[in-house]
């Protein structure tokens, strides 16, 4: 394999200016138009699911959407991955055919989305497959876009933290253009990967060599290795932990307390005027109330916080640690956060459970990232990220199912949270690895 080569002109440019030129700098302003749109998209088709559904009545629904967010990798990892490495010009050419194909699906689901027709259903979906393949692919191509494996956590970082700001960006037009109609949010969303498959086609050419059999071989050998193993087990059981609490917590803020017969019939009592003569110094008997509204947007901040808090200090930790260490302290930071949910009660305790959670989260996906791009051959890296994430994918949604199909306390549930994360963290205690790993060289992209 060939180091990427770096331009004269790049080394000599001022220490912390940033060279917007570079492939890596143009592959983040191609994703983060990318996560624009996919806000976008996903506020038009808000409310479809969940917060159109009573908690109570519509867990079957909520079923039924879980088993549709697992469906596109349950295609992206047999097809799709493979798929991926052979295409002829390699990742590249399939960042930028996701990005045109969502632009050209996006435009057809507008007369869907206004007319409430069918094919909404097959066009959303298609638009998932598109952008689970774009991860794979986006996933895949970081090593070759960046001039060396030391610093695959800070760039996996910089994508994420991008990713978040991206969000919000996207979504505060999205909200305003979602008052005149869903419809005007899927134009946005045409436009926006419109002008991201511009922005993709900017991503410089990787120079494809070909690796020997004995390298293919040792990097098949590394994917085999009982330090990626316990690794992977971690992260499965971290992404599962993620499913579950957002369920969790979900069902939670917008339940309505269980209420006893008798509880209704003193209420009823209490409410008549003869009640009222005979005790007309009782104190009123109210029903319980579920948690306030704004208790959610205090949850879902807090988880969101905190996965920005987790992607901003993952590259600072991987300058003192290697990236195994870091994805065993993200399954600690569950275990406290599981905790925290347990012996601290109301709203103190759901938004510490939820923020640590997400920092959890977002350290162990950069963590698991870094070693994965380190690791895998790069002929097959898409293959490779596909074969994870789809069962991550698998692992997120089970994990949601629990707490949809079974009604669970929260400090029962966070128990089982930290119970998996002590037990993950066993895991990854158990591994040997070194303090500053050793990487491959990787091919180059072409300037």
């Amino acid at each position: 394999m060939n180091a990427p080569v770096t331009p004269p002109s790049r080394t000599r440019r001022a220490a912390g200016s940033t060279d917007w030129s570079s492939p890596f700098s143009r592959l983040a302003i191609a994703h983060t138009a990318s996560v624009c749109g996919e806000a976008l998209l996903a506020i038009s088709l808000a409310g479809s699911l969940f917060f159109k559904v009573d908690p109570a009545q519509g867990r079957e629904k909520v079923l039924l959407g879980l088993a549709l967010t697992m469906a596109p990798f349950a295609l992206v990892g047999p097809l799709i991955g493979p798929a991926i490495d052979r295409v002829r010009g390699g990742h590249r050419v399939v960042i930028v055919a996701t990005m045109v194909l969502r632009a050209v699906v996006a435009a057809a689901m507008v007369p869907a989305v206004a007319d409430g027709s069918l094919l909404l259903f097959p066009e959303a979906f298609l638009m998932l497959v598109l952008g689970k393949t774009y991860q794979v692919a986006k996933a895949a191509v970081v090593p070759s876009m960046i001039e060396g494996e030391t610093v695959l956590v800070e760039a996996n970082s910089k994508l994420q933290l991008l990713a978040g700001l991206a969000s919000v960006c996207g979504g505060l037009p999205g909200f305003v253009l979602l008052q005149i109609g869903p419809e005007w949010v899927v134009v946005a969303t045409a436009l926006t990967f419109g002008a991201a498959s511009k922005l993709a086609l900017a991503l410089p050419r990787v120079r494809e060599t070909e690796a020997s059999d004995d390298h293919v071989a040792a990097g098949e050998e590394e994917l085999r290795g009982s330090e990626l193993i316990r690794s992977t087990a971690a992260m499965t059981a971290l992404r599962s932990v993620v499913g579950f609490t957002t369920f969790l917590l979900a069902f939670e803020l917008r339940s309505q307390p269980d209420v006893s017969v008798a509880k209704l019939a003193a209420v009823a009592v209490r409410q008549t005027e003869l009640y009222r003569r005979l005790s007309p110094n009782a104190p009123p008997l109210r029903l319980p109330e579920g948690p306030p509204s704004w208790y959610f947007g205090a949850v879902l901040s807090a988880s969101i916080l905190g996965g920005l808090v987790g992607a901003a200090v993952a590259p600072a930790l991987r300058r003192q640690v290697a990236e195994e260490r870091i994805l065993a302290a993200s399954t600690l930071i569950a275990a406290l956060g599981g905790v925290l949910a347990v012996v601290v009660d109301g709203l103190v305790g759901l938004v510490g459970f939820a923020g640590l959670v997400a920092v959890s989260a977002a350290l162990g996906k950069q963590a698991f990232d870094a070693i994965v791009q380190r690791r895998a051959p790069d002929a097959d890296r898409g293959r490779v990220f596909a074969r994870f994430e789809s069962r991550f994918q698998v692992a997120w949604v089970v994990g949601g199912i629990i707490p949809t199909a079974l009604t669970i306390p929260t400090p029962a549930g966070a128990a089982l949270v930290a119970m998996i994360g002590v037990a993950s963290l066993a895991v990854m205690l158990g591994a040997q690895v070194p303090d500053r790993p050793v990487g491959r060289k990787r091919r180059a992209a072409a300037p």
